[in-house]
């Protein structure tokens, strides 16, 4: 058996929650400062977190050996496996007509991509994070968003930040659901808080897509529309998770937003079109916004939607070759097919949420066992649960996925040939992505069963009364290591309840900041990198998304730590359930 020590190097916490943080910072080193691959980035840290952790944590080899193994069976199941059959049926409609009429369809009901970047990463991103969450809805949405006709790797950052608002209600409430699991304290509690604090995120994302997609003029252009969008989804998010069901929290939220957009758009228009040529690849500041406009490489129309977008200068002129585009609206049966495969994934992970059928999945496809190899407890002296696996090989989200491809097959009649050949080819696409979230996965777990996580975090909930500005960072790291809300809930949510109970703060407060505060490191979590990354075809691009995202990361992270700080005061103690 081995017991998880708290501070193993020379016998102080800091120095040893210093030297735990060692992989987590040669990650984001070799990533975002020696733009090292991903793949690479990450077995290095996956090296130096098993030398720390035999070495440092005396934990024994072989135990350290099986939590890799462990963390890879993870990555491989349910991780990628969500992420291979996404990106099969995506793989499915790009190999029929139905694919381009789905850029039709999308583009006849905005051809602005400023606002398809709300309807689809924010909108249909958020329903799809309650179904299924788990990187699918980053894959899904970023690869509608090209079909729209926005650039590949601004589908991806965008598809990424726009993942942040929905997370903590994700996958049917998950997250809020461990975290009552793991403390102890009330489910109704736990909701009403979170609700309380992640609207406020909502109603800033957005406004943070239509910058990223056009600078100032975008914001300054379709701010009433974006801020709609978010006003109608924090408040949803609110007022269910307050007094209604929490799993249907984003469900509620999702259709609400849709619907308060689309009725926005009958009767508001922006002033200029921003179409296919839309934006420069670039880091999404003003600098850039005006030198894209400067260079004529910004689509820029007046007029009605229906127009074709063509490269304009500043002062109007063409500036490049107009891009043909039928965008004139498909008939109703077309639409009907060319949006199907996406009705059918919601149709599927509706049913499987019904709670008789939910419960047969369960019981069916449903197993639990230790993972060999691994004997460990905390240093409390009790079981760590991470030593346990659940297998959920029917009701998985990458299942659902898979039995949702299967139908898709049949309506749209691919044979079963081209389509084991496409999935052949979504695995060759995907084999760097697959090291990269395996090694990832092994390097969480090993951080985690070794101490090194709980020694992270302990030192951190140390800081006394500073703990409420610590505190959203803990979830923070959690995230961004796991790329799980879950998981770090799982992690972290006792140790934020017991931190805030010896520190005089609320414990209620404390969990559901590790939950709302967490969201925001899910866009830098280096399996999340990946996916979206895999999803619009620029593997290896995981850097530049990392650099891209950071700022906004660490900018967000900010403001839902001084409402979490104020929640904590008088000033915000109001909130508190």
């Amino acid at each position: 058996m081995f017991q998880q020590i708290l501070d193993p190097i020379a016998g102080s916490l800091m120095i040893s929650a210093l030297c735990a943080a060692l992989p987590l910072i040669l990650l984001f080193v070799l990533l975002g400062v020696f733009k090292v691959k991903a793949p690479k980035a990450a077995l290095a840290s996956l090296a130096l977190s098993l030398v720390l952790a035999t070495v440092g944590w005396q934990m024994p080899v072989n135990q350290a050996l099986s939590a890799t193994a462990a963390g890879i069976f993870y990555g491989l199941f349910p991780i990628l496996w969500i992420l291979v059959n996404a990106l099969w049926i995506y793989r499915l409609t790009v190999a029929t007509p139905w694919f381009e009429v789905l850029g039709r369809t999308i583009r006849s009901i905005s051809n602005d991509l400023r606002i398809l970047s709300i309807l689809i990463a924010f909108c249909f991103g958020a329903l799809l994070e309650s179904l299924a969450g788990f990187g699918a809805p980053v894959a899904i949405s970023a690869a509608m968003l090209m079909a729209a006709g926005m650039k590949p790797l601004k589908s991806a950052v965008v598809s990424l930040l726009a993942n942040t608002a929905p997370v903590a209600f994700g996958a049917m409430a998950a997250p809020i659901i461990a975290l009552n699991g793991v403390t102890g304290l009330p489910l109704h509690d736990l909701s009403s808080m979170a609700g309380r604090q992640t609207p406020f995120i909502a109603l800033i994302v957005p406004l943070l897509l239509v910058f990223i997609v056009d600078g100032r003029r975008g914001v300054k252009q379709t701010w009433p529309v974006a801020l709609v969008a978010g006003a109608a989804f924090g408040v949803a998010q609110f007022v269910t998770s307050n007094f209604f069901a929490v799993e249907l929290t984003d469900v509620v939220a999702a259709v609400v937003t849709v619907a308060a957009v689309l009725l926005m758009l009958k009767v508001w228009q922006p002033k200029e079109i921003v179409g296919m040529e839309g934006a420069v690849e670039g880091a999404p500041d003003a600098a850039h916004a005006a030198a894209a406009v400067a260079a004529g490489s910004a689509a820029r129309v007046g007029g009605s939607a229906d127009e074709t977008p063509a490269r304009r200068s500043s002062s109007g002129s063409a500036a490049g070759t107009t891009v043909p585009t039928d965008n004139s609206r498909p008939e109703p049966r077309q639409i009907w097919m060319a949006i199907a495969p996406y009705l059918i994934i919601i149709a599927v992970f509706s049913v499987a949420q019904i709670p008789a059928v939910k419960t047969w999945l369960g019981q069916v496809g449903s197993v639990t066992f230790a993972w060999p190899g691994l004997d460990i407890t905390d240093a409390a002296g009790k079981p760590v649960a991470a030593t346990k696996f659940k297998l959920d090989h029917l009701k998985a989200t990458g299942t659902l996925l898979l039995f949702s491809g299967l139908i898709t097959m049949a309506l749209y009649k691919i044979t079963a040939s081209q389509a084991l050949r496409i999935y052949r080819d979504t695995v060759v696409q995907l084999r760097w992505t697959i090291v990269t979230v395996t090694a990832v996965l092994g390097l969480s777990f090993v951080m985690n069963l070794s101490g090194q996580t709980t020694t992270l975090g302990v030192a951190l909930a140390s800081a006394g009364g500073f703990f409420a500005i610590l505190s959203p960072l803990i979830g923070w790291i959690g995230v961004a290591l796991t790329g799980s809300d879950t998981s770090s809930n799982s992690l972290f949510g006792q140790l934020q309840a017991t931190a805030a109970v010896q520190t005089g703060l609320s414990p209620v407060l404390m969990a559901a900041a590790n939950s709302s505060a967490g969201v925001m490191g899910k866009m830098l979590s280096l399996q999340n990198l990946a996916v979206a990354a895999a999803a619009v075809g620029l593997d290896g691009a995981e850097g530049t998304l990392f650099r891209k995202l950071i700022g906004w990361s660490l900018g967000l992270l900010a403001i839902i730590t001084v409402l979490i700080f104020l929640q904590s005061t008088p000033v915000l103690g109001w909130m508190v359930p």
